[in-house]
């Protein structure tokens, strides 16, 4: 019990930074300013992290590999590109904590 105990805990943590990266994008999506092909690589990123269907480690690195993309658009307004790095610094500590759990 106290292992299952442990395992809610862990995936409620997950879960509760996953929606804060989530809320994140949420915001430089409704940004009037940013280009719609970043919004639409948003949109990508969110899907991936809410789909609750795949392991959390492939939701983040999938959602890594679509932000770090955008972060590089060269029409990307600096504060929004702030706000993406910002997502990406909080999905690479998921992922180093997954990593963690799982013993790699």
């Amino acid at each position: 019990m106290i292992q299952t105990q442990m395992d809610f805990e862990s995936a409620t943590g997950d879960h509760m930074e996953v929606n804060l990266v989530i809320n994140v994008l949420e915001e430089i999506g409704n940004d009037r300013s940013v280009p719609k092909n970043v919004k639409s690589s948003i949109v990508k990123a969110m899907e991936f992290l809410s789909n609750e269907k795949l392991e959390l480690e492939f939701r983040v690195n999938s959602a890594i590999s679509v932000l770090d993309e955008v972060a590089n658009d060269i029409n990307l307004p600096p504060y929004s590109r702030t706000q993406i790095w910002n997502a990406l610094s909080m999905l690479e500590t998921i992922n180093n904590e997954v990593k963690i759990k799982n013993g790699r």
